[in-house]
């Protein structure tokens, strides 16, 4: 049996948002941590690698997420390769109404096959149901992807905040119902003191939960 992390110890998990440029991930990202939401008009483009700090509790555990919201754009791909390291979690973002960013989906899971192991859980997303009036995607078609894939499912809005905490919380769901996922992680993190000094990706970096992002863009 597993043991059971002291209440007062959080799991520290890391999460990895993925995907075409555009589709919403930064957007996902505010509306779960801050609750807000920014027209695309008045966002930018994610550069290189934004990250965010969001503490819950799940199940009576106490959890603190590392997310990491990576660039789009294909001139990127060799920056944010190195934030797959340590993730316990990948969240692959389409856009409902762009079947491009729905075909583009297996060259992301090709991608995974390179950087992580299969026992990280996905969960595939498909955001903006609010344009549900220039649909692309149907909910048929992306379920049946993500079950292809060995993936958790849910369609989104991070305009309306349809979805999003409940995407969010089923990836860390599961990422707390398979503890080899987690246990090793959190052990080296309390025996360097969470501190901050790992590699780029490490589950440690969750103590620079102060350090500046580097933008807020949400149009990636």
């Amino acid at each position: 049996m597993a043991p059971i992390p002291a209440a007062t110890q959080p799991v520290n998990v890391k999460l990895l948002l993925i995907g075409n440029s555009s589709v919403g991930k930064s957007s996902l990202l505010l509306r779960f941590s801050d609750e807000q939401w920014l027209p695309e008009d008045e966002s930018s483009a994610t550069i290189g690698v934004d990250f965010r700090v969001h503490k819950m509790e799940i199940n009576g555990k106490k959890v603190k997420l590392s997310i990491w919201d990576t660039a789009g754009q294909e001139r990127f791909r060799t920056i944010t390769s190195s934030y797959y390291r340590g993730a316990q979690g990948i969240i692959l973002v389409y856009d409902v109404a762009n079947r491009e960013s729905f075909e583009a989906l297996p060259r992301w899971y090709s991608e995974l096959e390179t950087y992580v192991s299969s026992s990280v859980v996905k969960i595939l997303v498909g955001n903006k149901v609010d344009k549900e009036f220039s649909r692309q995607v149907s909910t048929a078609e992306g379920e049946k992807f993500a079950s292809r894939m060995s993936s958790l499912f849910i369609e989104t809005s991070a305009k309306t905040a349809v979805g999003v905490t409940d995407a969010f919380q089923e990836v860390v769901e599961k990422i707390l119902a398979t503890p080899e996922l987690w246990e090793s992680a959190n052990s080296r993190s309390q025996a360097t003191g969470s501190g901050g000094g790992g590699m780029p990706g490490g589950v440690q970096i969750v103590g620079l939960r102060e350090e500046p992002r580097q933008d807020a863009g949400c149009g990636c």
